[in-house]
């Protein structure tokens, strides 16, 4: 027994250590290959290419759990996403949306401070919560409310603090807009929180495997995401090709973005909802620290004060809440996800992957 609980406690940390690791490298990578001299490659086809990867290793795993028979696996992917295509139709909506989210995260990091793009990215568990108060019927207790506004204030702070940065910095980076940053990483977290909240709704009382929705979805967002490239980048794409600056860090990133997700959802099983809050505030730490570092970010007492009152924040949302109230969003991954309620057969279901990378 004794034993059982030093493993489970082990399993814990280990699970800590992954989702900080996860959450700060994603960010901090992109910001770093977003700034690089030189090509820059297209991040639409770098988000194409994060689908592209999810969905080959989600169609690995159902065929490793129908122990490789082919055909089997095969019959069961054309029920489940063909023939049963009001079900696939279901996550149509939500993939559109994480496709926008994951692009949006780009412009977002390539236009923002990475320290601050965290910060304000936590605006993400305020429109989760408020869609699931909306759209759900679900209470909150007034812990929970007082965190929501405590985390406003912080990422208000944060973005006074930025304001009074930005004219100063507007000659050294002429190719990065701070508002245009803004405005992508708050449309990025309202599309978050309706995501996440939308699954909860269309997930109650499904069985289906976890594997299997990311491969119905991944076959939207391949295809949106194809769509979005094209629109935007398409005669540059056709002149230059898909890969066009893609480097050995590009290719890290858009592992992280594909597997990081997945990773997420297997380590939060031995994670409870007071670690991923910790895994989070840690997180916001790390790239603050590690920006000083890269990319000369200077800490003033501001910002010092703003990312507090988040980090509180996102520990006191975290923390239990009696039975019956408003399950807390999981804040420790990079992008929406959302744990669906149990199954029809009354097992628990897996938890459901988080669709971007981040954004967890």
């Amino acid at each position: 027994s004794s034993r059982n609980t030093f493993t489970n406690r082990k399993l814990k940390y280990i699970s800590l250590a992954v989702l900080v690791v996860q959450n700060a490298s994603l960010i901090l990578s992109i910001r770093y290959v977003r700034t690089l001299p030189g090509d820059r490659f297209f991040t639409t086809s770098a988000v194409v290419m994060a689908e592209v990867l999810k969905v080959a290793t989600c169609l690995l795993i159902v065929l490793l759990q129908k122990r490789c028979a082919l055909k089997e696996t095969l019959w069961f992917l054309l029920d489940s996403v063909v023939l049963q295509y009001q079900d696939t139709l279901k996550l149509a909506v939500p993939s559109l949306i994480y496709t926008l989210q994951n692009n949006l995260q780009y412009v977002a990091i390539s236009n923002l401070p990475a320290a601050t793009f965290q910060v304000t990215y936590q605006l993400k568990i305020l429109t989760t919560a408020l869609f699931s108060v909306l759209m759900l019927r679900k209470s909150l207790s007034r812990v929970q409310w007082v965190s929501l506004l405590l985390l406003f204030a912080g990422v208000a702070v944060v973005q006074v603090q930025q304001e009074g940065k930005k004219e100063a910095a507007v000659a050294d980076a002429s190719n990065q807009n701070y508002m245009v940053g803004l405005v992508a990483v708050v449309i990025s977290c309202l599309s978050s929180g309706f995501a996440g909240v939308y699954f909860e709704r269309i997930l109650k009382g499904s069985s289906a495997s976890v594997w299997m929705r990311n491969v119905q979805l991944g076959v939207f967002g391949t295809a949106l995401g194809l769509l979005g490239m094209w629109w935007n980048d398409g005669g540059a794409v056709a002149e230059r090709g898909f890969l066009f600056g893609y480097t050995g860090m590009v290719w890290c990133v858009i592992f992280n973005q594909a597997f990081g997700g997945l990773l997420v959802a297997v380590v939060v099983k031995y994670a409870d909802n007071i670690l991923k809050g910790f895994a989070t505030s840690f997180s916001i730490i790390v790239s603050t620290v590690m920006s000083v570092y890269l990319f000369g970010f200077h800490v003033d007492l501001l910002f010092t004060a703003g990312a507090g009152l988040v980090i509180g924040a996102v520990y006191m949302y975290s923390l239990p809440k009696a039975p019956g109230g408003l399950p807390c969003p999981d804040p420790s991954s990079s992008s929406a996800s959302t744990e669906p309620p149990r199954g029809a057969g009354g097992g628990e279901m897996e938890v459901f992957l988080p669709k971007s990378v981040l954004v967890k």
